[in-house]
This record gives C-alpha cells, structure tokens and sequence, in this order.
C-alpha cells in the first residue's frame, strides 16, 4: 500500500519540522520520514539518562534572524530561560577565558610567549599567503603562526582527525568570520577592565562574542517536540522508524515514490509531489533510481562522527562554564559540557553534576567501535587529568554516539558538492535540500531553520523564487542588493507574513 503526501520530509531534525511545522499550518498536506525509532530532534534532540539530561553538543538560541527568532517563540512559547555565555580553553594546564581577556592571557602565557604572539601576528599582517586555501594559512594570515598553533592548531584537528593544512580554508573563513585580532583584542581590554557597556542597540553582534543567550529549560528537544506534536495537530504527520533508502521520480507525473524501512524488517511506500531533505548528501544521491551521474562526487563527502560521555559525580563545587574547549594534546577528550550552567532543570539532583565529555571521531575507527565501559573509563581518567572533578566521585555515566554530526570541509568538498547540486536540480526540479546535512554546510540550527523556512516559500509559490544556498551561517539572506538580517527578513517579499 502507498501513503500520499503533497509533501514529504527526509528528516525531522531542526530544517525538517521548521518545513513541516510551517506547511502543515498553511493546511498543507505534508510527512516527515525520520530514522531514529525514539525521537525527533536529530543532533538537537535532548538525551534523558536516569532523570539527567543532555545535549548532543550543545545548542546556544542565539539568531541575528527575526524571523527565526519569532519562530522559536511561536513553537515553545512559554519555555526559554536566559543564560550567561561562558566558556574557557584550557591549555597546559591553564585556562582562558573565551573570548580573549587580554591581562589574563599574558598572565597565563608569560611576557615572553606573549611577546612571540604579537610579533607573529605583526609578521603575519606584513607579510600575508596570498589567497589562502587551507585552515591553517587562513588563521595565519588573521591571528599569527604563534596564536595558530596555541590556540587553533589542536582543537582543530581533534575535530576534524585531520591536518589544519588538509581542511579548506572556507571552514575558518565560515566559523571565525567576523572575529580579527584587534577586535578580540579590544573588546578583550574592555572586558579586562570591566569597561564594556551593556549593548542597547540593535547593531551588528559577532557570534563569538555574545554574553547571553536563550535556552530551553529542559533541553533544545523540548522545541522539535513541541514543533512535531504542533505539526500532527495541524494535520501534519510526524513518523518515527522510518529510514528512507529508495527515491524515483517520474517526470512524466512530477511524481516522487519514497521507499522507507522500519527497524523490524517491514517496508512502506510514499508517492509526493515534493521532497524535502535533509539527510546527508551522500545517502540521498545513493538512494536515488536511476543512480545520478554525480554519485561519485556524493560518495566523495565525507563526515566527521562525535560520541559523549556523561559522567554524573557527587559534586559540591560547580564551575561557571557551559562549555570548555580542552587545546591541551595529553588528552583526547575536545570539548567538556557542563550540562547544569546550560539549565539547572538538566541536572536534577543539587548534590551532583553532570559533565558530557566530547570525542571527535569516524564512524567504525577505534573510538567509535569502543565498549561503552571502556569509554567511561577513558572519560573519568582524563577528566581527572584535567581536574575538573575527582574520578572516585562518579556515580554514573552515559554514551551517546552521533554518526555524521559533522560535514568535512576537505580540499575538494566545495567542488563535489557544486557538481551533485547542478544535477539535482536539473533533473529533479522539486526535490530541495535543506539543513547541515542536507546541503553539506556546518551551520547552526538558526540556518538550517531558514533554509527551511525559504524551502517552503519556494513549494508555496511553485517556483524557485529564493536560493537557500545564499543562506550564510547566520541565517541572514541576501538577494538583489538587499543585505543584513534586519533588513532581508523584514520583507515581506522574502519572508512570509506568518512567520514575521
């Protein structure tokens, strides 16, 4: 038996229910087709272990977009919470205040290191690589050979489990854009001095630098669960279990057929006039019948895996951080999240904490295939080395292993990426990639929002009057000279009235 839709979704992570959720409400006919068995979400679903709850990363509600900003009020109304934004590096031994506090980070380095720092930043302005094509000349050219390896160098590469001068420099240019050396530094003498004012304006905000953002109180899942059960009330529906591994089109009939399987063996079919997708690129060309000529540039992108490790310990002492970026090479662990200064309501129990240990990894390499009592021992051994809390004091931990939480940003990705997008959308006129995944761009969920949001402009109006590659990292879109969030998303002629 086939299910008919005017609409399906691939996905029911943040793109995909932002384009269900806003369909639906317009009353169209719409499906979202999701592969986990237990909940929606995708990277931002929140993880619920024995009461506690956590993040896969952490996920700031920080958008310079209104009209991203209005819809997350629209969809959880009654649930944000405000948090101060704090997080450190530490680095042998030491920790830094992120971003830069100037006194302190000359402290910590000493005058010599720090005066190494300087000339190389000088050096580095004087003397630019031309045109820079890898992370490592791009963050070079901004910050110096000296800054670059201290600060940049290994966090980086655990990230990515490759050199800095193997990973494109469109990756620094897209996650640092905005963030030069002199105004770190600047802003890092105020903030030194505790000169920085309170902002009242509604001027520019470099993401790296905001003070404060919104969250949910339990957890960015607490949002696409609203949006799906939203979505189901207004008709939508929302499916779990559901792995899609088959896509053909009929261009005679403008038809898609969609096959899903469920985890116990069983097969559904879809027919839809639209697809929407945000799955990873390299799985959707592979479902695709007859195979495009681009599935070897599909098959060509790669995709960096990510595990936690909760650890839940005994703990009268808590530090401020959300998050701390661990540069120090001695341990593998990247990132640790401190789940309860992202919301008290994570962490149930006033006597313990709850720590989320970031591994950066692939997907089948030994970190990955590591027993979940190995990997808890690895975590409580170097969060001990770090001396964030004592080993002897954990009471519980969690695993958590999210396959393809990162699109590579290689030498070649841009140009495999161009070449399946130019035959997409030749041949498939309505199917519309949408999301990190789906369009192979490391972005926040604000992005992912509004290249779902422009998606389905485009299926209203029956044409694609919006490109949502324009899309840039934070949300803004820019067409036709119009430039800036304020300005492009206070259109109604780019964004829908429902939605402004």
């Amino acid at each position: 038996m086939s299910h008919h839709t005017e609409t399906l979704v691939i996905g029911a992570g943040p793109a995909g229910l932002t384009a269900a959720y806003l369909l639906s409400k317009r009353g169209r006919s719409v499906a979202v087709l999701e592969r986990d068995s237990d909940q929606v979400g995708g990277i931002s679903r929140t993880v619920s272990h024995n009461g506690y709850l956590f993040d896969i990363g952490g996920h700031r509600f920080f958008s310079k977009a209104k009209a991203v900003v209005d819809l997350w009020d629209e969809i959880l109304p009654d649930d944000f919470i405000e948090r101060p934004r704090l997080s450190r590096i530490y680095y042998r031994g030491r920790y830094y205040a992120y971003p830069l506090k100037a006194f302190e980070a000359l402290r910590n380095l000493g005058v010599f290191t720090s005066a190494a720092c300087v000339a190389s930043y000088l050096y580095a302005r004087a003397r630019p690589v031309r045109e820079p094509q890898t992370f490592h000349a791009w963050v070079r050219n901004q910050f110096g050979e000296r800054l670059f390896a201290i600060f940049f160098k290994t966090y980086t590469e655990k990230v990515w489990g490759m050199s800095c001068d193997a990973i494109s420099a469109d990756w620094a240019a897209q996650r640092i854009k905005g963030l030069d050396l002199g105004a770190a530094i600047r802003d890092g003498l105020k903030r030194s001095l505790r000169l920085r004012k309170r902002r009242t304006s509604g001027g520019p905000v470099i993401k790296t630098l905001i003070e404060s953002f919104r969250y949910p109180r339990r957890g960015p899942g607490m949002m696409w669960e609203a949006a799906a059960a939203k979505t189901r009330a207004q008709g939508g529906r929302v499916l779990l279990d559901r792995g899609v591994d088959g896509l053909s089109y009929d261009a005679g009939t403008g038809i898609w057929t969609v096959s899903a399987k469920r985890g116990d063996g069983s097969r559904e079919t879809y027919t839809a006039r639209n697809v929407i997708s945000s799955a990873p690129v390299r799985e959707l060309v592979d479902a695709i019948r007859p195979r495009p000529l681009s599935t070897f540039h599909a098959r060509a992108l790669q995709y960096r895996d990510f595990l936690t490790v909760a650890l839940i310990a005994k703990s009268n002492t808590d530090f401020p951080d959300n998050w701390i970026y661990i540069h120090d090479p001695a341990v593998q662990v990247g990132r640790v999240q401190n789940f309860r200064s992202w919301s008290p309501e994570m962490v149930p129990d006033a006597g313990h904490t709850c720590l989320g240990l970031e591994y950066f990894c692939f997907e089948g390499d030994g970190l990955w295939n590591a027993s979940d009592a190995d990997l808890v021992a690895l975590a409580k051994r170097e969060i001990g080395q770090i001396g964030l809390i004592d080993p002897a004091d954990v009471v519980d931990a969690c695993v958590v292993r999210q396959p393809k939480a990162y699109p590579v940003y290689d030498a070649d990705y841009a140009a495999h990426v161009a070449t399946v997008r130019r035959e997409l959308e030749r041949d498939f006129p309505t199917l519309h990639l949408v999301g990190r995944n789906g369009m192979h761009k490391y972005n926040n969920q604000d992005h992912a929002m509004m290249t779902a949001m422009l998606t389905v402009e485009n299926i209203l109006a029956g044409a694609r009057r919006h490109d949502v590659w324009r899309v840039n990292e934070d949300a803004e879109y820019t067409e036709a000279g119009l430039s800036g969030a304020q300005e492009a998303l206070s259109s109604e002629r780019l964004v829908p009235r429902r939605v402004a």
